[in-house]
């Protein structure tokens, strides 16, 4: 299992994936599920992936791959739209299980994988998408501008009630933090290293990208007073007076 998340603001995008696999377990390896294409002042691209390891893997591979051996025909380098890109990484998805996943599923092994995948090409504002296992995609909106892959349900919550398209990209990077705390905490599949990566609208570079390890001191404090604050805003919770004359 793993966790991804990225969002869109007003001001900029956040990605980060947890690099974190397991078959398992007593089988856990580390996988990084970041991707980044990018040429400044020409488009950065940002892909991360969940599920099966080996069908993602390959699926980027193969739109790397056709960039080199064809770079005439419509690529991760000459698409001129996101949505151009969401949907050579579906098509490149579905050729692979169509491929892998008879032999996958005669094992008994999942064939199942997703992706979100955003940035901005010159020419364009920046855009967000998640593909489907099947290939299919959609874009985030105004009314979400955010998508989980993966592990997402421990980590929802802190990110429905903070994030707005206004939220500035300091704030998203926090709450996107704090969403890999509370998964980690509450499932043990996701873990350390979080790859990071914060982009400023219109700059068509990235501006940070940043490996979370474990021990890291700023992660660790954000942690730590993140619990406690938890722990202090339940104490001071209004107790139902419907309750408190039977305890």
């Amino acid at each position: 299992m793993t966790y991804c998340v990225a969002m869109k603001l007003d001001s900029g995008m956040v990605f980060a994936s947890d690099s974190r696999t397991n078959a398992g377990i007593d089988n856990i390896s580390k996988f990084g599920k970041m991707r980044v294409f990018t040429r400044v002042g020409q488009r950065v691209i940002v892909t991360l992936s969940a599920g099966n390891l080996s069908i993602t893997q390959s699926a980027l591979n193969l739109l790397e791959q056709r960039a080199r051996t064809n770079p005439d025909a419509l690529g991760i380098w000459n698409a001129i739209s996101l949505y151009d890109i969401a949907g050579l990484l579906g098509e490149a998805m579905r050729e692979v299980k169509n491929r892998d996943g008879e032999f996958l599923r005669q094992n008994n092994i999942d064939a199942s994988a997703s992706f979100i995948v955003g940035g901005q090409i010159a020419g364009e504002t920046q855009r967000l998408f998640q593909v489907y296992s099947e290939g299919n995609f959609i874009e985030a909106s105004l009314e979400t501008p955010y998508f989980q892959i993966g592990e997402i349900k421990y980590g929802k919550p802190i990110i429905d009630r903070i994030l707005t398209p206004a939220t500035d990209l300091t704030e998203a990077t926090q709450c996107t933090l704090v969403s890999f705390d509370s998964t980690m905490r509450s499932n043990v599949s996701v873990g350390l290293p979080i790859d990071l990566l914060v982009y400023r609208n219109d700059s068509l570079s990235v501006d940070i990208q940043q490996r979370i390890e474990d021990g890291d001191p700023y992660f660790s404090q954000l942690a730590t007073r993140w619990s406690e604050g938890l722990r202090g805003v339940f104490v001071n919770l209004p107790k139902p007076d419907w309750l408190t004359p039977k305890i």
